[in-house]
């Protein structure tokens, strides 16, 4: 399963009152962990940059002019995206940016039926706290001690620890339901199978604990369970 961790950096807060996309930043997802795969792109808006917006992100209107302007990188954006799921913190601000981008030159809109939104997850499973990204990061102990300002791309990659945590941490599937996974290696058709570590992990539990446990199942008596797996 794919999914794109997306976020936008605009000059405003309305595309219909003029303000454009100056920074996309993307993470590919597969499986629900990242593939080291990004996409990453800086745009000229042909418009000056607000003051309050400058501040928020720091991209102005001399480090902009050079960039290329978003019908031509339109094509290569949708390519990236395809037609997965995009996760997106506050799907409805982003989406409409991008659908106003992509309408002006003349290209398909995405469909928000193709968005999960962070924001909105974060709001059901923890009614009436803070849900913004630094928040949740500090919920999840997530580090983002880069974060100075805003910034499309590190604040994907962000999201994407945030995402994860949100639905339920790292932990991969382990294709524990799939049929005919296989080791590297092994014959075509030959069914993968758990094997044995070849060398066994270091106990965890230091002597003191070991001890300590050993009395405490000594006062149950012989009874106990602990005492029948010795």
């Amino acid at each position: 399963m794919r999914e794109i961790v997306l976020d936008t950096e605009t000059t405003g807060f309305e595309p219909t009152e003029g303000d454009r996309i100056v920074e996309i930043g993307a993470v590919e997802l597969f499986n629900h962990m990242p593939t080291g795969r990004t996409y990453h792109q800086y745009i000229n808006p042909q418009r000056s940059m607000p003051k309050a917006a400058f501040e928020v992100h720091g991209l102005g209107d001399e480090f902009l002019r050079d960039k290329p302007v978003f019908r031509d990188i339109a094509q290569a954006f949708l390519d990236f995206v395809g037609t997965d799921k995009m996760i997106i913190h506050n799907a409805s601000f982003d989406m409409k940016f991008i659908n106003h981008e992509l309408g002006t030159v003349g290209l398909s809109k995405l469909s928000m039926a193709q968005t999960l939104d962070t924001l909105a997850l974060a709001r059901q499973k923890f009614p009436g706290s803070p849900a913004t990204l630094d928040a949740l990061c500090r919920r999840f102990g997530v580090d983002n001690s880069g974060r100075e300002k805003h910034g499309a791309l590190l604040d994907s990659e962000i999201l994407a620890e945030v995402y994860l945590e949100l639905i339920g941490g790292r932990q991969p599937d382990f294709a524990l339901s799939s049929a005919g996974q296989r080791n590297p290696g092994d014959a075509a058709g030959t069914e993968w199978r758990p094997k044995p570590r070849p060398t066994r992990l270091p106990p965890r539990v230091t002597e003191a604990e070991a001890k300590a446990h050993g009395a405490f199942v000594e006062k149950l008596g012989e009874a106990a369970i602990w005492a029948k797996r010795q």
